[in-house]
């Protein structure tokens, strides 16, 4: 069964607002933490990831989809294989299909053709080492002394960090005489409960984001670039400084729309609280300390759209 919405209400403005920072330039510190904190979200251009391996990545991803669907779902598992329409365990639905993984995964026992695991693999690694190239910047904006007090949270080995591939087909139901012209959701509005997420798609557009005003806007496609979340557990890092951001993807009537996720998360053990040397004292910190692996299970069961954060907000101190 489709979820349909209101049809989306266009920008109030002719241009993307969507922050551009140039991670070759260490100068974008202060812009990086800028859109962290205005947007949660942001493009990154001059990456150094070759766009021949995420080519290479892209097609074999549209091979693996456009397989009969009896040999697709000889994948299928909970949590990591492949899936179709069903968003995890708790009624969610949309027009999509996927495939997660472990993005720490041995990628040389999966059952793919060659081509298709190394490129998995060179491609989380690539996009690992980015994604830490850009908490460290991050650090540098927010003028904390060691650098790697965010990106060291992802990149050990024993990080419970994901890869997911979504390919959204052309959806027929989209169709003013059928569903009165409104939207068919291809995945519901959610934030990412991990550290940070990075996301790349093909040509096709349909990613929108909430602003602050609650209005949503879309982000125009860029296969050459890469588009970072703010996500829950780094809100939390920054004591709601940075805000974690609510996106969802529309589907098309036309045309597919592939997308790759990585999913950069701590290990199950890491404890998740606001960082000290951003706060002046305790009493200043917004939420709980949890565990990532207690904010995971919490994540897990329940809807998308949930706000997860709610439950490990600390409680407003009444001074009278």
């Amino acid at each position: 069964m489709a979820v349909l919405s209101k049809p989306a209400a266009e920008p109030k403005f002719g241009f993307s607002p969507i922050p551009v920072i140039d991670i070759s330039d260490p100068e974008f510190k202060q812009a990086i933490v800028k859109a962290c904190e205005d947007f949660g979200f942001f493009k990154v251009i001059n990456h150094g990831v070759s766009s021949e391996l995420v080519s290479v990545l892209e097609q074999e991803a549209v091979k693996f989809f456009s397989l009969p669907k009896s040999e697709k779902t000889q994948l299928a598992g909970y949590p990591f294989g492949y899936g179709s329409r069903e968003i995890g365990r708790n009624g969610d639905v949309g027009w999509v299909e996927y495939l997660l993984m472990n993005a720490n995964l041995d990628f040389g026992s999966v059952p793919f053709p060659g081509i298709f695991r190394n490129a998995l693999s060179e491609y989380t690694t690539s996009v690992k080492k980015m994604t830490c190239h850009v908490l460290e910047m991050i650090t540098d904006g927010l003028g904390i002394k060691q650098r790697d007090t965010l990106s060291k949270l992802v990149s050990d080995s024993n990080t419970d960090s994901m890869f997911r591939l979504n390919h959204y087909p052309p959806c027929p139901l989209i169709n003013k005489n059928t569903n009165g012209g409104k939207n068919v959701i291809g995945f519901g509005e959610h934030t990412d409960p991990q550290i940070i997420s990075v996301l790349r798609s093909n040509n096709t557009s349909g990613l929108q984001i909430c602003l602050t005003d609650t209005s949503w806007i879309s982000v125009p496609s860029d296969p050459s670039s890469f588009f970072f979340n703010v996500c829950d557990s780094l809100q939390v890092l920054t004591n709601g400084r940075f805000k974690s951001v609510k996106h969802r993807v529309l589907a098309n009537s036309r045309k597919s729309r592939v997308s790759m996720i990585y999913f950069a998360g701590p290990s199950l053990t890491q404890r998740i609280a606001p960082l000290t040397c951003l706060i002046d004292n305790e009493e200043e910190s917004l939420y709980e300390e949890f565990t990532w692996s207690e904010y995971k299970n919490s994540a897990d069961n329940s809807r998308l759209s949930d706000n997860r954060l709610q439950q490990f907000k600390k409680e407003p101190v009444n001074d009278s």
